[in-house]
């Protein structure tokens, strides 16, 4: 992701929250933040209303009288069910400022080309998020989502069942501040596993490989970890 936030997700559950509002926010009022905690249940959010409750929840306790929080997920189209949502379709149009005041982007546009950086990405406390060289790394977040914010139109699972799982299925992954080498994994069973770039005139955006594995070398490699799209 180079510095940049979106494309992401997380074996703890936490992910982003924005007010999906059109209008100008003042500069002391959050409109974005970092959840500070999971719902308890791994990827299992109940869903895209799961996540939103759970980001008003939080958002509440910290004291935010706004009611309209979206959580910053995608969804995978199902047989016989609802159509792919986007992350990006479902989060308004901006301006969002985190808990300091300080503003993340003015717009949409803006917030998946912005370079954010660790210490603008707080969470609804205020606080910062753990990152790479931090103990314990958060910097996972869940989003199911490309670094345009666009659900990934592949056959396998990146959404964890829609966020409903906590086990069967796999998650689209980012970090958010930007610290590789694997910027943009999915979380799998398998260790060592990744989606790298398909080949072009491939009709999949990704294939999935086994990476370099230095906590258990019997496991055969295909690849060598890095950022999704390099």
């Amino acid at each position: 992701m180079n510095n940049r936030f979106w494309g992401s997700a997380i074996f703890a559950g936490m992910s982003v929250c924005l007010v999906a509002g059109v209008d100008a926010q003042p500069a002391n009022n959050m409109s974005f933040f970092i959840t500070s905690v999971g719902k308890g249940d791994g990827a299992n959010l109940g869903g895209l209303a799961g996540a939103d409750a759970h980001c008003a929840t939080l958002a509440k306790a910290a004291g935010s009288t706004k009611a309209n929080w979206r959580a910053y997920l995608s969804t995978s189209p199902a047989q016989g069910g609802p159509a792919p949502v986007d992350a990006r379709d479902r989060i308004g149009k901006g301006p969002w400022a985190n808990a300091k005041g300080v503003t993340i982007a003015r717009n949409v546009d803006d917030l998946h080309s912005a370079k954010l950086t660790k210490d603008m990405l707080l969470n609804e406390k205020g606080q910062l998020v753990n990152g790479a060289g931090d103990t314990p790394n958060t910097h996972d977040m869940l989003t199911g989502s490309d670094t345009a914010g666009r659900y990934l139109p592949i056959s396998t699972d990146t959404t964890c069942k829609n966020w409903t799982s906590n086990g069967e299925g796999s998650a689209m992954l980012g970090h958010h501040d930007g610290k590789g080498p694997n910027a943009n994994v999915v979380a799998t069973p398998i260790i060592g596993g990744q989606w790298v770039a398909a080949p072009a005139g491939s009709k999949d955006k990704l294939n999935f490989v086994l990476c370099e594995n230095s906590s258990d070398t019997n496991v055969p490699i295909a690849a060598k970890l890095k950022a999704y799209g390099a």
